[in-house]
């Protein structure tokens, strides 16, 4: 099992009594979505899936973020999916936050607890079934092949069990635990999670090409995005259209960890 407890989203609804004030917003350059939106009235039914819920955090929009998709999927006693994937240029991730779940990629199953991450490429067979309750989120993105690189082959691990490679100059309190190699082309992006501790901080406002999606799955910081200082906790998911600027001041008592996706590796398009 992982050695972390990760927020899930618990759905229901806010008692008519409540405030409407809250903290989502979303602008040209960046969107937060906070865990108090995830209730049962946003959640989609997914084809081919049984006794499942998804939130849809992002999805591939013109002028904004246009290279993923990313789901919290709610997976109850007994369901799953034998055809979860109706694109066959859809490569995946799975991350679980809770509860275990059984993967099988090309006719071989292995068992995702907490933490557990599996890579699926584009193409592949692939199922989940699920015995009680198991939480995950799935990222999506078509595969840009490249003539002459080889396509990337699926594979399941740990979170535990990946390197967790620290920044330069940081003395380990911002680190990247890193599930693929940065210099393996055959992927197209990265997900992986970053780690700050408390009062560690992103000393720059990052200004990159990249796409971002990041779901906070531990402790609470204060975030730049653009020219806006957001807080931020466990549970809230922040979409990052590319050249956002972004920065970070983490807060306590837990590592502020959050799971990150970014396109990696390819030239930009320079045509539809």
């Amino acid at each position: 099992m992982s050695d972390s407890t990760y927020y899930t989203p618990k759905g229901g609804l806010p008692p008519q009594s409540d405030m409407l004030t809250g903290r989502a917003v979303f602008t040209g350059s960046y969107a937060v979505i906070p865990k108090g939106t995830m209730t049962d009235i946003v959640t989609s039914n997914l084809p081919f899936w049984t006794n499942t819920r998804a939130w849809i955090l992002a999805r591939p929009m013109s002028g904004f973020a246009e290279t993923f998709a990313q789901y919290i999927v709610e997976v109850g006693a007994g369901g799953g999916s034998d055809h979860p994937e109706t694109d066959p240029q859809a490569q995946a991730v799975l991350f679980v936050v809770s509860g275990e779940m059984s993967v099988t990629i090309d006719g071989k199953t292995h068992s995702l607890a907490t933490g557990g991450y599996a890579y699926i490429p584009a193409g592949a067979n692939w199922s989940v079934k699920v015995e009680e309750t198991a939480t995950f989120h799935w990222i999506r993105k078509v595969y840009d092949a490249v003539d002459g690189i080889d396509t990337p082959e699926a594979f399941v691990t740990h979170e535990n069990d990946a390197p967790r490679i620290e920044m330069p100059d940081t003395n380990g309190v911002w680190s990247t635990t890193r599930f693929v190699d940065p210099a393996d082309m055959r992927h197209d992006m990265h997900v992986n999670i970053v780690n700050i501790e408390p009062g560690g901080v992103i000393p720059f406002a990052e200004t990159h090409v990249m796409e971002h999606g990041l779901y906070v799955l531990q402790g609470k910081a204060v975030y730049r995005l653009n020219q806006d200082w957001v807080e931020v906790e466990a549970g809230d998911f922040m979409w990052l259209r590319a050249f956002c600027p972004q920065a970070c001041y983490a807060g306590g008592p837990q590592t502020f960890r959050y799971l990150l996706y970014k396109d990696v590796n390819r030239h930009p398009k320079l045509k539809p």
